[in-house]
């Protein structure tokens, strides 16, 4: 059996915690967005920003004079978390109001990516997953902007996966109330493409018509 180290197992409702990489890795590929916490000085610090996976690493970017990327890559530990809302559950009580969620918990240090075919690679990973089937429409990247940022990745390794679905745990003494109970589902769509004023007079391109969920018309 696999060791799980002692703080990826949750003090609470841990049965709903695995740590199977195939159910990591579906939520990490679903989230656009990810939050950094690490500690300065013993002052906490919690940044949000996007982020992709590929293959047990997660990669994010920013800035080479960004206080927050200059600390991470130091290669201090950080607790990196993502959380998609699936539904709101509504209980006959609201002590037993809760959600629907998917949720990871990482622990890991930061890899600063020195290699650039490796760096240059996750910029386009990246892309392709905020707007999947742009990477080759897009002007090419220079290689000055590639300089003027990091790129750093994160071990899988000690991650962990929760979640919860289904309906709400009425209280055995609730369940005859006449009170409704159920869920709420919640959704997270991209919706039609809106023009800058310098697109406005060029027609969608087809990887925008084609993302899911999209209900854009053409200009």
């Amino acid at each position: 059996m696999t060791h799980i180290p002692p703080h990826l197992i949750p003090s609470r409702a841990a049965k709903r915690t695995n740590y199977d990489h195939e159910s990591i890795y579906a939520v990490l590929d679903e989230a656009l967005f990810c939050t950094v916490s690490y500690s300065v000085n013993n002052r906490p610090y919690s940044i949000p920003t996007s982020f992709v996976r590929y293959d047990n690493k997660i990669y994010i970017h920013g800035s080479v004079g960004s206080h927050f990327i200059k600390e991470l890559e130091k290669g201090g530990d950080v607790c990196i978390t993502i959380m998609l809302a699936d539904a709101l559950v509504v209980a006959k009580a609201a002590f037993s109001h809760t959600v629907n969620y998917r949720s990871v918990v990482i622990f890991s240090r930061a890899e600063k990516i020195e290699d650039m075919d490796i760096k240059r690679a996750s910029f386009e990973w990246l892309t392709e997953k905020i707007v999947p089937g742009s990477w080759n429409y897009l002007r090419p990247m220079k290689e000055s902007e590639i300089r003027k940022t990091t790129a750093l990745a994160f071990s899988l390794e000690q991650a962990s996966v929760k979640m919860r679905s289904g309906m709400p745990n009425d209280e055995k003494e609730d369940l005859e109330l006449p009170i409704w109970s159920g869920i709420i589902p919640l959704e997270t769509k991209r919706l039609a493409p809106v023009p800058s004023d310098a697109g406005s007079h060029i027609l969608l391109p087809e990887h925008l018509l084609g993302l899911p969920l999209a209900s854009a018309t053409t200009n």
